[in-house]
C-alpha cells in the first residue's frame, strides 16, 4: 500500500482526503478516501466511503490481463470424470 508515494504498513491510519495506491501484480489501483466509517462495513457500503480513481490506462491493462488469463482456467482435456464417463456410456448404448 502506498500513501502519498511512500510505502507503508497496512495498519497505518488514514485520513479523509488521502489517496491510496495499491499495487496488485502489474496493476496500480488507487482510491480517494471520502469519509471514515465508525466501524467495519460490508463491501456494498465501501463506495460511500471511498471512490476509485484508478486511471483508464491501468483499468485497460487490468482487462487485458484478465482476458489473457481467462483461457488458462478452462477445463483441459485429459482423463474424463466419473460423470463424463457415465454420459459417454449412455451415448454409446
Amino acid at each position: 500500500m502506498t500513501v502519498a508515494e511512500k510505502e507503508c504498513k497496512p495498519s497505518r491510519a488514514i485520513k479523509v482526503g488521502e489517496e491510496i495506491l495499491v499495487r496488485k501484480g502489474a496493476i496500480h489501483f488507487s482510491w480517494k478516501v471520502l469519509e471514515l466509517p465508525k466501524s467495519r462495513v460490508g463491501a456494498k457500503l465501501v463506495p460511500d466511503y471511498a471512490t476509485e480513481t484508478t486511471t483508464a490506462e491501468e483499468l485497460e491493462k487490468f482487462e487485458m490481463i484478465r482476458l489473457a488469463n481467462r483461457d488458462v482456467f478452462r477445463k483441459k482435456p485429459g482423463r474424463p470424470t466419473k460423470k463424463d464417463r457415465r454420459d459417454l456410456d449412455k451415448f454409446f448404448d
